[in-house]
């Protein structure tokens, strides 16, 4: 299992390793061990699965807030994504700055990404499926979310070919912008 620091050093790109034949493939996904010997020790406790059919599709930028914040360890098992972290820690270093990476079925890569951060993806081909593990249960009192195109943040979404506008809920249309949010996470 390959593990990389980003630009964020706190957000991780993590590869495990395939195993391929005439068959097919064997990967391991996950395993404690492994993370904890690259010093990454969560406790997940709920996996989720989304799949969106059109390419265009985003999702975000969703946290949780405490005590019920949660880290992220997300894959892509069909398609491909361009997944998003935003650091919401007053007094970090990367306070306000935000990191991008493209996870896919083909690449295989899974990004770890902490507590204290906003997360979000646009989805780059059809019927793209995310697995997830998360740190805490999912807490609708929690929920919150941040404006995935405030000025302010200036987020490179890269859109499909084709696709002018991303598809979005109802939910992240409403998000408020990154100045309006209350502090909760702090370094």
């Amino acid at each position: 299992m390959q593990v990389t620091a980003t630009d964020i050093p706190e957000v991780k790109l993590i590869t495990p390793r395939l195993f391929g034949d005439h068959r097919g493939f064997f990967s391991e996904t996950y395993n404690r061990r492994a993370l904890a010997e690259a010093g990454i020790t969560l406790d997940f406790v709920q996996d989720n699965h989304s799949k969106s059919a059109r390419p265009g599709t985003l999702r975000g930028l969703h946290f949780q807030t405490p005590p019920a914040s949660q880290a992220k360890l997300v894959r892509v098992v069909r398609g491909a994504v361009w997944d998003v972290a935003v650091d919401l820690r007053q007094g970090s270093p990367t306070f306000g700055r935000w990191v991008g990476a493209e996870l896919s079925a083909e690449n295989w890569t899974q990004i770890l990404v902490p507590a204290g951060f906003a997360h979000g993806f646009v989805t780059l081909l059809a019927d793209t499926e995310v697995e997830y593990k998360v740190t805490a249960y999912y807490a609708p009192d929690h929920d919150k979310g941040l404006a995935w195109n405030d000025p302010d943040l200036a987020i490179d979404w890269p859109l499909p070919p084709g696709v002018d506008q991303p598809i979005l809920s109802d939910k992240d249309t409403r998000q408020p912008r990154f100045a309006e949010l209350p502090s909760v996470f702090t370094v």
